[in-house]
């Protein structure tokens, strides 16, 4: 394969997870990601390339005994295993109420929801293996699909706000956060996010570009001059808080790109985009949670994340030690809210990823969760203070910060557009093979003229 298609891979796919990838609601459009994400993994398997690098291996690793743990849910065991006490128990008394034997069963609750949501994780798995095992990518290109995906989710949002009081022949999906930009997306923080997430790419093409001819470095500064305002008109016709909160710190961090290094004013920078990080967490975490169905008026709260969050940690004391299954909150919280309060309106995730992981997975997820920031934080260390990676790798360690922290109080890694986004970023991070001189090639070969 001619290396400059080979390189189109992970972009591209990264690309049409951005545009068909924006809502579960999307059923034949993540299937079709789904599909060509197991040719690219299978590819991956059997392609012979170059090892992995030892921190690529690491993740590889931890993906693993993630996959391990999430089918393990599926295998049936017997009753006397686990089921006598606990809310499980309530599932073989139904049995027993029948007048049934109680078969053997699942550590999983919802186990078609924990299969459906093992195939979700497809598109994130493909973009990291098209990127760490089959090289199929350019730095620059991935950045490019990414900031074109977000510049044209601002146009259809532009035309979604415009027509919005005439009807929503605009948006994509059915239930969906109408009145505002959503893009490609149903949810409005998502489409939020990735606004958020285009913010150090840019940085990171403007700072390689400074490092090529003064011609072309002015010409792609003027593109990413014109490209900046867009996103901030993105994010104001978008209207979500987390756009607003998580962009300052993002911006104040992206800006650590462009400087020289010797500059003083990087450090003041960093501890500036640390508050603000803070501060941001606190603002999410103040405001009330909007109607679990989306196309709800948003300004209406069901409940407060203060009751979301312990009535989450209830449930996740019952399932401990191995979870409810992935994919199961929805159902399992159900189990757990008050008769009085229930309304029309229902709850979908915890708007706190780290809890919904420990309630799903259990102990095994906690556990996971934990070797996963150990690494990240391994490596975040790696690209700032040893200088592994570049500046792309610097960005994806800001795009992924600001969706683990946005995790803290939200779901975004719960489409195939955000999660891919995110684990462009781990593979970025994990891809060790960054030198400078490559970053400037791909974003235009040098031409020139040997005299001899």
């Amino acid at each position: 394969m001619p290396s400059s298609v080979r390189s189109a891979v992970a972009p591209l796919y990264l690309f049409s997870c951005l545009l068909l990838g924006g809502s579960t609601q999307g059923i034949w459009a993540n299937a079709l990601l789904q599909l060509a994400g197991i040719v690219i993994i299978a590819w991956a398997v059997i392609d012979r390339g170059s090892p992995l690098s030892s921190t690529a291996r690491s993740m590889v690793l931890i993906a693993i005994a993630a996959a391990i743990v999430a089918v393990s849910q599926l295998v049936p065991l017997p009753v006397s295993f686990f089921w006598a006490n606990g809310v499980r128990g309530r599932i073989a008394e139904g049995y027993s109420l029948l007048g049934l034997r109680t078969p053997a069963l699942p550590i999983s609750v919802t186990p078609y929801e924990s299969l459906s949501a093992l195939f979700c994780l497809i598109p994130s798995l493909a973009i990291f293996s098209a990127i760490v095992r089959l090289n199929a990518f350019r730095r620059s290109w991935l950045a490019a699909a990414l900031v074109g995906a977000t510049l044209l989710g601002i146009l259809l949002g532009a035309l979604q706000v415009a027509s919005s009081g005439a009807g929503t022949r605009w948006y994509l999906y059915d239930q969906t956060n109408v009145g505002v930009g959503v893009g490609f997306f149903a949810n409005a923080n998502h489409m939020a996010t990735l606004l958020v997430l285009s913010i150090p790419f840019l940085a990171a093409i403007a700072s390689v570009a400074r490092n090529n001819n003064l011609q072309r470095y002015s010409a792609l500064v003027s593109i990413l001059v014109a490209a900046v305002p867009l996103i901030i008109v993105g994010i104001a016709l978008n209207g979500s808080l987390a756009g607003y909160a998580l962009a300052v710190p993002v911006i104040a961090s992206s800006v650590i790109l462009i400087l020289p290094k010797p500059n003083r004013f990087r450090i003041w920078l960093a501890g500036a985009a640390a508050i603000f990080a803070i501060a941001a967490v606190g603002a999410l975490a103040s405001s009330s949670i909007g109607a679990g169905k989306i196309g709800t008026d948003a300004s209406v709260s069901i409940v407060s994340r203060e009751q979301l969050l312990r009535t989450t940690a209830q449930a996740i004391g019952d399932f401990m030690p191995f979870g409810s299954g992935l994919g199961s909150f929805a159902k399992v919280y159900r189990l757990y809210e008050r008769p009085d309060t229930v309304t029309s309106e229902w709850v979908i995730h915890a708007h706190n990823d780290y809890a919904e992981v420990a309630l799903e997975l259990g102990v095994g997820g906690v556990v996971l969760t934990l070797a996963f920031l150990a690494w990240w934080g391994l490596r975040i260390r790696a690209v700032w203070r040893e200088g592994e990676g570049g500046p792309f790798a610097m960005a994806a360690s800001i795009a992924s910060a600001a969706v683990l922290v946005q995790s803290l109080v939200d779901f975004p890694l719960r489409t195939a557009a955000i999660s891919a986004c995110f684990a462009m970023c781990v593979a970025l991070l994990a891809d060790r093979k960054t030198p400078l001189r490559e970053e400037v090639a791909d974003l235009r070969p040098t031409r020139h003229i040997v005299i001899r």
